[in-house]
């Protein structure tokens, strides 16, 4: 019997072979490759080794991923021209427990709630991994009773989710977000969420992108005015939410056939979501004679054309476009919501492999007003009122990564500014003496593990990790009280007293 499994497991593994093999000479994206790599290596693992014990599987969890210091340092750049931006419009920030007792999450994201990650029960409390960063942030303000703040976070959040990791759709993943809380007047707070992402778009050279807008009351009333019946309004809304994915035909036909909707309200809905424009859309929908009737959608659309006028004022209206069928499947919204897409124009075929994937990227940021979520935790139901955004970072980094893939730029994995150098045998403790003081002036300086490196290979070192500056020391040098400093990428060299050498270095490198 044993051996018939061991056959089967055999075939298997020939099969998978064949894929990697297959996707490995189509060139296909990384991702793709190490998912089927993973896959094979779990096959071989159940044969276990010649002596009949069990291998390791040398893989990370389904649906993660580990970062090398290439991917590490474009990480930390976009993470640093989100914070700057973050901190450029007055945030401060927090940060919350990576799991929250799982009645803190239960109930608040609609039908994604089955993709919660539940914890075992450890000694009395039941607990769930955060999904986001929101209701985390809600429950803070309402334990905290703070009615007023700007703040952002960034953090792991977990999904248990069906994970393609080449669309950038992971089970661990970081979210940046920005949300500002408190009672202000309508739309100057949510007009600066949308500013955010337009830096932050446009900051990063992503290529193109659109930021549509929709509000749920607009939603809601269109749902209404359809005649949805009130106890269908969330399902339909998550339906609609699915038309970036799925063709309208696909989605009236879940409307209609799994959810019970009339034909007859699908194509009234199917006319609306069909709408897209500014300003003027929303004063044009005002005057239709379905919404006009509806208080809930005339107060969102109103919303809307005041949140076009200051989105003028705040020069972005370039990219922002109405669009009735945004939807946001969460439900925690209750006012404005939108979205940013990058546009197939900003992914050529080269940078995302091939056409499918430029358009599979999709939403890169998201958010809204969710106005009665701290109200749900508070024990007097007082309400706080917020408005916030989130980016999907770890799409963000595909596209980056890939971009630093087809570029020529060298991507640098660490700062140092200078090597210290020695050009003769027995001058460690020099170079050790000499780095030491670099190190005390704040200089991200390094030296060679070996007692007497040749000068070739400490050359070449700066060479391959792209190092500016070495510092060397040989015995003349020493003597006279200087040290020789050499610029790698011009190859010419000056002595400087020792003095002198600090400041030099600091110089040439804040040139840089």
């Amino acid at each position: 019997m044993e051996n018939e499994a061991q056959i089967q497991i055999q075939e298997a593994i020939k099969t998978q072979g064949e894929v990697v093999r297959k996707l490995k000479s189509e060139k296909a994206s990384k991702e793709q490759i190490d998912e089927e790599v993973a896959k094979l290596l779990e096959l071989k693992a159940k044969l276990g080794g010649d002596d009949g014990k069990h291998q390791f599987v040398l893989k990370t969890a389904k649906g993660t991923r580990d970062y090398n210091p290439k991917q590490m340092a474009i990480r930390e750049k976009v993470f640093n021209t989100v914070v700057a931006c973050f901190k450029r419009h007055g945030a401060e920030t927090i940060d919350t427990p990576v799991f929250e007792l799982k009645e803190t999450l239960t109930g608040k994201y609609g039908e994604d709630s089955k993709l919660i990650y539940d914890l075992k029960d450890q000694g009395g409390e039941l607990l769930s991994l955060r999904y986001d960063l929101t209701v985390p942030f809600a429950r803070y303000l309402a334990m905290n009773k703070i009615t007023n703040i700007k703040r952002y976070h960034i953090a792991k959040v977990y999904r248990r989710d069906n994970p393609s990791m080449t669309r950038g759709r992971y089970r661990e993943f970081y979210q940046c977000d920005f949300d500002i809380a408190g009672q202000y007047d309508a739309m100057i707070p949510d007009a600066e969420c949308l500013k955010i992402v337009h830096e932050i778009l446009s900051e990063l050279e992503l290529g193109d992108f659109r930021i549509k807008v929709n509000d749920r009351r607009i939603l809601d009333g269109m749902f209404a005015a359809c005649g949805v019946p009130d106890d269908k309004f969330r399902t339909i809304c998550s339906t609609v939410d699915k038309l970036d994915k799925m063709s309208w035909e696909d989605v009236k036909n879940e409307m209609v056939n799994e959810k019970g909707l009339s034909e007859q309200a699908a194509d009234l809905i199917g006319e609306f979501v069909s709408m897209q424009g500014g300003r003027d859309l929303a004063e044009r929908l005002l005057q239709n004679p379905r919404l006009s009737q509806n208080k809930l959608a005339c107060s969102g659309l109103s919303d809307v054309k005041l949140l076009f006028s200051y989105l003028e004022l705040f020069q972005v209206t370039d990219k922002v476009v109405f669009d009735l069928s945004l939807a946001r499947g969460l439900d925690y919204y209750t006012g404005l919501i939108y979205e940013a897409v990058l546009t197939q124009a900003g992914l050529s075929g080269d940078t995302l492999n091939g056409a499918e994937d430029s358009v599979s990227v999709g939403s890169v940021a998201g958010g809204g007003r969710y106005d009665g979520l701290v109200g749900m935790f508070d024990p007097k139901g007082r309400k706080v009122p917020c408005v916030g955004v989130s980016f999907g970072i770890e799409r963000i980094f595909t596209i980056m990564e890939q971009k630093a893939e087809s570029s020529a730029d060298k991507v640098r994995t660490t700062e140092v500014q200078v090597l210290v150098a020695s050009a003769q045998k027995n001058l460690l403790e020099e170079r050790l003496k000499l780095v030491t003081d670099l190190w005390k002036a704040g200089i991200k300086a390094e030296v060679m593990y070996k007692k007497n490196p040749k000068l070739l290979s400490q050359l070449q070192h700066c060479e391959e990790s792209g190092i500016p500056l070495v510092a060397i020391l040989g015995e003349q040098e020493l003597k006279d009280g200087v040290v020789k400093l050499r610029v790698v990428a011009t190859r010419e060299e000056v002595d400087f007293s020792r003095a002198d050498l600090i400041r030099e270095i600091r110089r040439r490198t804040s040139e840089a």
